[in-house]
């Protein structure tokens, strides 16, 4: 699958993503770091990819609809964040996308479950 890793995302995540096979780019690599929340959404949809990222800011639904992207991922971390809690999350979204596919969703990756987003109704898996 192909990704786009927000800026708050760093290298450890993109070698993880890339050694499970996915395509991965990032917001730094093309010059989009500290660019506004709705120019990096856009350049993940012209790319056809999904974001991943750690900004919450994209779970506003009505500012960021899922519908019409390739899906979009907020890793939920720890208060205190360790390259480990980042990793699992990335471990447990990669297990989810297997059995489903992410476009036009918005997913909330938590310690030990996702939060679904879809059109009218939200889902617990």
């Amino acid at each position: 699958m192909k990704f786009k890793l927000d800026e708050n995302i760093g290298h450890r995540g993109v070698t993880f993503l890339k050694s499970a096979g996915h395509e991965v780019s990032t917001v730094r690599e093309e010059g989009l770091g500290g660019e506004a929340d709705e120019r990096i959404i856009r350049a993940a949809i012209f790319e056809e990819r999904a974001l991943i990222t750690l900004d919450h800011d994209f779970g506003q639904v009505i500012r960021f609809p899922p519908e019409g992207t390739h899906g979009i991922v907020i890793l939920e971390l720890p208060s205190h964040p360790t390259v480990d809690s980042l990793l699992t999350r990335l471990q447990e979204f990669l297990a989810v996308l297997q059995t489903r596919p992410l476009e036009n969703e918005l997913w909330i990756v938590e310690p030990g479950r996702i939060r679904i987003h879809q059109r009218d109704t939200e889902e617990f898996t």
